[in-house]
């Protein structure tokens, strides 16, 4: 079944500079939509911008923001409606680990990664509904980790970041159905990115970040008469254990 187009709609992607953010983002421009991107390096998120303008039939513009900011997280949902005349779409992809025994854990460490990951997602679902009332409607995809239903030792504070945003998601998803507002939740297994200091490439069983923009990009085509409200995705033959 061919896609229905994106053309006219306008999407935010935070973090969309690499990995699975810059796939999205790619993915979208692919179908025609119009995208904002974001990260913290103003030089990185212009270039990025800049290329993945370059394969249309999209565009895309970029914007320094650091969501745990909520003054920046406003400029780039204002930029994204005055650069393309509105907001349609908005990528909760922006996220840190944090790996560490909670005894060892430095206090700094748990607070950013608990405001990035879960805070910061809290703070552009926020400030966009506004935005996506005045377009009747909307999507909204946050992207959160199987590390948000599975517990895992030395990960105490990026499992406390996904539970908590699975957990905000589906209410906030409750809470917003009735304005045309819909909210999916993504939790993939282990992705081949950079997160956390990988080196990507070395393990061809993980994921592909074009797998989760494949995932997004069917839940924007869904009918909405019902919502896939959360998705897990994980490697179909990951290492055996024992």
């Amino acid at each position: 079944m061919k896609r229905p187009s994106l053309q006219g709609k306008v999407a935010v992607v935070t973090g969309g500079t690499r990995g699975i953010g810059r796939e999205i983002a790619h993915a979208l421009v692919g179908e025609g939509a119009d995208v904002v991107i974001c990260g913290r390096d103003n030089a990185q998120v212009q270039q990025v911008g800049a290329d993945l303008s370059r394969g249309g039939p999209g565009r895309c513009a970029g914007i320094a923001c650091d969501v745990r900011r909520y003054a920046e997280v406003e400029a780039l949902m204002r930029h994204a409606a005055e650069t393309f005349g509105g907001l349609d779409i908005l990528v909760n992809n922006a996220g840190i680990a944090g790996r560490g025994a909670v005894a060892d854990l430095p206090l700094e460490k748990w607070h950013e990664v608990l405001d990035t990951n879960l805070t910061g997602v809290f703070y552009c679902c926020r400030a966009a509904i506004p935005l996506m009332r005045r377009r009747g409607g909307g999507y909204i995809i946050n992207i959160s980790s199987l590390a948000g239903v599975n517990p895992i030792p030395n990960l105490s504070a990026y499992n406390a970041s996904k539970f908590g945003l699975v957990g905000f998601s589906e209410a906030f998803m409750q809470e917003i159905r009735y304005d045309g507002i819909r909210v999916s939740t993504i939790l993939p297994g282990s992705v081949d990115t950079q997160f956390g200091g990988r080196t990507p490439g070395l393990e061809d069983w993980k994921l592909t970040p074009s797998d989760i923009a494949e995932v997004v990009l069917h839940l924007l085509a869904h009918d909405p008469r019902s919502l896939p409200s959360r998705v897990e995705i994980r490697p179909s033959q990951p290492p055996k254990k024992g």
